[in-house]
């Protein structure tokens, strides 16, 4: 569908989307990391907590959408590239938190995904980078299919199996 050969890893928080990555990245795929986990190290790099970080959390879905952007400006289009969450999962969390989703919107019909993958949600597990609880990741799950489904995509659904298994699964559907 996309004019790029990019690749999106998606699904609620604690869906085992970083191992994923960072395997795929172990084999020699070019990936790019989840743009909020990393301005989150960053934060706490600098002696900030999770709250300081999300304390406007308008002001960090923005950064968080501007960050996937520029990340994105200087992949390849013509080599496979996986991302740890697409552009239009920005529209799910706004829609989440109830802000408008419009601008965001226009850049995500421009920009476009070979394909979708979405890993189906493991056991939830709360960590130092996630103030998500498990009923908002269910929700947030539900949202991001709704944004991929909205803009034409055919989200391709990862079952819950080894990591192994889930990354042959992506693999041999690309």
């Amino acid at each position: 569908m996309g004019d790029s050969k990019w690749y999106v890893i998606t699904g609620a928080p604690c869906s085992g989307k970083t191992t994923i990555i960072s395997q795929l990245s172990k084999m020699g795929y070019q990936t790019v990391f989840e743009a909020a986990r990393f301005l989150i190290n960053k934060g706490i790099s600098e002696g900030k907590t999770l709250e300081d970080i999300r304390k406007d959390e308008f002001e960090f879905q923005k950064k968080t959408f501007e960050f996937k952007i520029n990340a994105e400006k200087n992949l390849p289009k013509d080599e496979i590239v996986f991302l740890d969450r697409g552009l239009p999962d920005t529209i799910a969390y706004y829609n989440f938190y109830g802000y408008d989703a419009g601008e965001v919107l226009k850049v995500c019909k421009e920009k476009r995904y070979r394909k979708i993958f979405f890993l189906e949600s493991l056991s939830f597990e709360k960590d130092y980078a996630r103030k998500e609880d498990e009923k908002t990741a269910k929700e947030l799950s539900d949202l991001i299919k709704k944004a991929y489904i909205d803009l034409g995509y055919k989200i391709v659904s990862v079952p819950v199996t080894s990591v192994n298994e889930r990354i042959k699964f992506i693999l041999s559907n690309l």
